[in-house]
């Protein structure tokens, strides 16, 4: 069994016990002790792929900015051949970081403290006064050039791993790709940054944001419960809109739609397009045809002009899931948020937005908010420029939505501080009964009706999977 295997915590805990499978619980005490926070960076950073940033962001030969992959920061650059490389920014001489800026262009990245000069392949080129050789003879110049992680780029989207023998990024993914494409890989040119991404320290356990970025729809009622009752987000569409605990507007009915998990800890939230169609565009979908509901309500973020490149890019079943139920907020393991929008104006018309979020862990208590919002290349300017003002007053990092969210994380990084709080534990027991919908045409884990812990307890059962795995 799993717990015989399992790594134990000092005090005698199996790790693999902190998550009781028959009950659907996690001890609270995952959500602070600092010992597990040194096991997630070997076990789950160390193992995983993580999402660093995205490729428009150094665009050019020599561009690079420094993110971290777990508890390690990194150097993201770009190299004369387009190629981009992730590189461990601790000098191979005495460990001095190389690089001590958030950005910048460079060919050569060149330490502060004696002088090593490394390409922005992490190869090293050498040190000063070279005749005296001052990097010794005991090791080639191809030996001491920067620690390489393992990279891969999905629709732009920069990943890396320092599991180089590890599954491949496809594997990773798993049945989710299938979804991801509908978002990621959409057009023909794909999408890119609107700016730097925005970043702030919240005061929590990366877990508190990182689980309920698996889909958790059903703090929506509540937590932003505003969303429901004020301006266009309270209009009433012709579904029936409203319901108990959701305020005002469609809030409630928002919640019924198809959730989609993974073994892998990745999930997804899709909509029911139809009300979208009738509340924002004011038709009736069962009357049109797929084409005519892209025309009427284009995927978020697009325009109609650019409706057919979807049909250059996506499979007939994602074209039908698309125009149905399409994905529009969901995970990636172990810390990643995605957003894909529909915001109504007060005009009538429609604003999409595009944005990702990664919760960095900085320590058993605090994470690091980094908030991307995208752009498709293809994108006319007003269009873009409404994305962004709409992104950052919504999800941006004072967004009206991150003020809710960032606020919980915290209170529950406290709570599972205290003697009595970490004996505690968090409740997935709401679970589907449904299934897929009938003819639904994609993979993985699939189920349809209100919005349930499913998602979210994929997640765990996947950080326990890691967490007890052998090192």
């Amino acid at each position: 069994m799993l717990t015989q295997t399992s790594p134990t915590l000092a005090e005698g805990t199996k790790v693999a016990d902190l998550v009781n499978v028959k009950t659907r619980e996690v001890q609270m005490r995952a959500l602070s002790d600092p010992e597990l926070y040194e096991m997630e960076m070997e076990r789950i950073f160390g193992k995983t792929w993580i999402l660093l940033g995205h490729d428009s962001e150094i665009p050019a030969s020599g561009d690079f900015m420094v993110r971290d992959l777990g508890s390690d920061s990194v150097i993201v650059s770009r190299d004369k051949s387009g190629e981009v490389h992730v590189l461990l920014n601790v000098c191979s001489h005495r460990g001095m970081r190389v690089s001590t800026l958030d950005a910048g262009n460079t060919q050569i990245h060149t330490c502060i403290y004696h002088g090593w000069a490394f390409r922005p392949n992490g190869a090293f080129l050498g040190a000063p006064v070279e005749k005296e050789c001052m990097y010794g003879k005991t090791m080639t110049k191809d030996e001491l050039g920067l620690k390489k992680a393992r990279v891969t780029l999905y629709g732009g989207l920069i990943f890396a791993t320092w599991n180089i023998e590890g599954p491949s990024f496809d594997e990773f993914l798993g049945d989710a790709k299938w979804y991801y494409d509908i978002l990621f890989k959409r057009t023909d040119r794909g999408m890119e940054v609107l700016g730097p991404p925005q970043r702030f320290t919240v005061r929590a356990n990366w877990k508190a944001a990182g689980e309920q970025s698996a889909a958790d729809g059903y703090h929506t009622l509540t937590l932003h419960r505003w969303l429901g009752e004020v301006g266009a987000y309270g209009k009433k569409d012709d579904g029936g809109g409203g319901g108990s605990g959701g305020g005002g507007g469609d809030l409630a009915q928002q919640m019924y739609g198809v959730e989609i998990s993974s073994p892998h800890g990745h999930a997804l939230r899709c909509i029911d397009l139809s009300r979208k169609i009738r509340s924002l565009a004011g038709l009736d979908p069962e009357t049109l045809t797929l084409e005519e509901k892209l025309d009427a309500l284009p995927p978020a973020g697009m325009t109609k002009s650019m409706v057919s490149q979807l049909k250059n890019n996506l499979s007939p079943g994602q074209l039908t899931v698309q125009t149905t139920m399409p994905p529009q907020v969901g995970g990636i393991f172990p810390n990643v948020l995605f957003g894909f929008v529909y915001l109504p104006q007060a005009d009538g018309t429609v604003v999409g937005s595009m944005t990702m979020h990664a919760y960095v862990p900085k320590g058993p208590d605090r994470l690091e908010f980094v908030n991307w919002i995208f752009a498709e290349k293809d994108a006319p300017p007003e269009l873009r420029e409404k994305m962004l003002k709409q992104t950052v007053q919504l999800f941006g990092t004072s967004g009206m939505v991150e003020q809710d969210d960032s606020d919980t994380w915290p209170h529950m990084t406290l709570a599972a501080k205290g003697a009595m709080g970490k004996k505690m534990t968090l409740k997935y027991q709401a679970m589907f009964e449904k299934g897929a919908p009938e003819g639904w045409p994609g993979p993985g884990i699939v189920n349809e009706g209100f919005t349930k812990d499913d998602t979210q307890w994929h997640w765990w059962l996947h950080w326990r999977e890691l967490m007890s795995a052998p090192v």
